[in-house]
């Protein structure tokens, strides 16, 4: 697996980043025992059955079946190659590695990926030069600090312009050495009539767009007036740039996020960059779309609540609904920070100040039912009786979702007490919600259930045979003793009845030849075959006896020794019957069958 990469090199990175360090970076983990569980950030789920070991180093979930060591998961999370994954994880450590590694890392990229990112970074800087150093781009400048922005955040976030040129920064680019024709799909540029490249940002403050790595895949631009449509433009989508599963600003907030346990949300980079510099170091924002659902389980990875802070205005009152819808389906904790009089929180933080922002509206923000109450009242006249009782039921209608008895009764009190109700009389309202409710949940279950003797029979396939548990029991304790494993290697050898087993018996047993301490992290590392690793980690992470005795051992190696002479009589005859059916001798052929039958039936009353 580590191909060109020295050995020695892989080890000293993977015991340099603690596994459950690492994935914490990622995933909420809390510790239960001697492992730490978590949601699994590779399939939707709402209960935790993603598990990290520290004592092996590695992670497995029970859900979907992904597991491995430190270099897996970030290969997995990230869409990284094995390289990439040790290249990163030693600047993390600050680990030195070889050019090797490096190069290796940049084959992992198409070239034209590779291309397009370099050319982006020229552009960063080219920007942002003219912003900060240059007469062409005083105006841009000039506007930021308008905004309130010092040097220091329009330094942090690479800020800068791009003057209203037709082709400044194609020549630029071709001073560079790149062909513009060829970074079309970057989303720097347009084409003329003649099919030209030709700047796709002219006369606009630039927002560099970075993913979750850090390195910039688009931009958006702000104009600044002089009749130019759309107001804001962004890259056009390509391989490097999707908008509906990236998130503005998400690499700068990341550990300011996993910090605190929550994440702002924003509608746009004004506001993100202004509540940065006010000291909300934990938002994000979409990139100029609704948030999506893959948005939404991204957020949820990193964090345990999320806070929705969008614009003041009708539009902001809708998309703030928009978005609670998604993140709540997803099953985040939503709170929304509400804005008044049509302000957006830039807007807010210039007119009020940081702390009474983070105080008055962050901190101050409505838990989800209460958005809610508050977002359903628009569409009634609660001064006509009519639409008091159409909103009591569709505020019930939403108290009835709510899984906690404690927090329906909080909602029903505040709805009494708001249109003078008896909690007597929504109590009885509300029962026969709950009853439909549980109703459809359970036609919901038993539709997706298999019928009992389905079921059943599912279930007699999934047991174990003795042979099967012997080897899984025996391959745990190879994997956590080198003893244990020289004993079975001189008893049976790799001679398992599972070819999987037969594989990674014969590499477990060359690992420890090499010298090797016990170590399933450093193990995994050494198969290249995914399937193998995979069973490598499942084995690793079952519960087996500490201090297993000689007569254990033996009791497992002799089940499987039983099987290898019951498979191989069975084969033999077998062969036999095949030959006394060619011969036309149905009489033997038939007296084969019986002692198979009796074989066999012996097997299955000894397991």
């Amino acid at each position: 697996m580590a191909g060109a990469i020295p050995e020695e090199i892989v080890e000293e990175v993977r015991k340099s980043n603690d596994i459950v360090d690492v994935i914490g970076e990622h995933v909420q983990l809390k510790k239960q025992g001697r492992n730490y569980f978590g949601l699994c950030p590779f399939h939707g789920e709402k209960s935790p059955s993603f598990s990290v070991t520290q004592e092996k180093q590695i992670f497995h979930c029970f859900g979907c079946g992904k597991g491995g060591n430190v270099f897996t998961f970030l290969m997995e999370l990230e869409g990284l190659s094995f390289s990439q994954s040790v290249q990163k994880l030693a600047e993390r450590s600050g680990t030195e590695v070889p050019a090797s590694v490096t190069e290796q890392q940049e084959r992992g990229q198409s070239r034209e990926d590779q291309t397009a990112l370099e050319a982006n970074e020229w552009v960063v800087k080219l920007y942002h030069n003219l912003l900060r150093n240059t007469k062409e781009g005083k105006t841009g400048y000039e506007y930021l600090l308008g905004r309130g922005l010092t040097d220091e955040t329009i330094d942090t976030f690479q800020l800068g312009f791009a003057p209203n040129s037709r082709d400044f920064t194609v020549k630029f680019l071709e001073g560079k050495g790149y062909k513009p024709q060829e970074l079309l799909h970057t989303g720097l540029f347009s084409t003329d009539k003649e099919n030209k490249p030709q700047d796709r940002f002219r006369g606009r403050v630039i927002f560099p767009i970075r993913n979750h790595l850090g390195k910039t895949v688009g931009f958006g631009g702000r104009t600044l007036g002089g009749g130019q449509e759309p107001k804001y433009l962004n890259s056009s989508e390509s391989e490097l740039f999707q908008k509906g599963r990236m998130l503005f600003n998400f690499d700068l907030a990341r550990s300011e996020i996993r910090k605190s346990g929550q994440v702002v949300v924003f509608e746009g980079y004004n506001d993100v960059i202004a509540a940065h510099q006010a000291g909300v170091r934990n938002g994000v924002a979409t990139l100029g779309t609704s948030l999506t659902e893959t948005q939404a389980r991204l957020l949820k990875r990193y964090a345990e609540q999320v806070v929705i802070c969008y614009d003041g205005d009708k539009a902001g009152f809708e998309a703030t609904y928009r978005a609670l819808q998604i993140l709540r389906k997803n099953g985040n904790h939503v709170r929304v920070a509400m804005l008044r009089d049509g302000l957006d929180p830039d807007d807010y933080i210039r007119e009020h100040g940081a702390e009474k922002f983070k105080r008055s509206i962050i901190d101050a923000a409505l838990t989800a039912m209460s958005f809610m109450m508050h977002y359903l009242k628009q569409d009634y006249n609660l001064s006509l009786e009519g639409d008091r009782l159409q909103y009591v039921e569709k505020v019930l209608d939403e108290i009835a979702q709510i899984e906690s008895s404690v927090e329906r009764e909080h909602y029903l009190r505040e709805l009494s007490n708001a249109m003078d109700l008896s909690m007597d009389t929504l109590v009885s309202d509300l029962e026969p919600k709950l009853r439909k409710r549980e109703s459809k949940r359970g036609v919901s279950n038993s539709a997706k259930a298999p019928a009992p003797k389905q079921q059943s029979r599912h279930y007699e396939k999934k047991i174990p045979t003795a042979f099967q548990t012997a080897e899984k029991q025996l391959l745990a304790h190879m994997l956590r003793t080198a003893a244990i494993a020289y004993k079975v290697q001189e008893e049976i050898g790799a001679s398992f009845i599972t070819d999987q087993v037969q594989v990674i018996a014969t590499h477990l047993y060359a690992f420890y030849e090499e010298g090797n301490d016990a170590d399933v992290s450093q193990f995994v590392s050494s198969l290249e075959d995914p399937s193998l690793q995979q069973l490598v980690i499942q084995t690793a992470m079952l519960p087996v006896v500490e201090d297993i005795s000689d007569q254990e051992i033996s009791d497992y190696i002799r089940t499987i020794k039983r099987e290898q002479v019951n498979k191989t009589d069975i084969s033999q005859l077998l062969a036999e019957q095949r030959q006394a059916e060619q011969e036309n001798d149905p009489i033997r052929a038939a007296q084969i069958a019986m002692k198979i039958m009796e074989i066999r039936r012996t097997l299955k009353s000894s397991l």
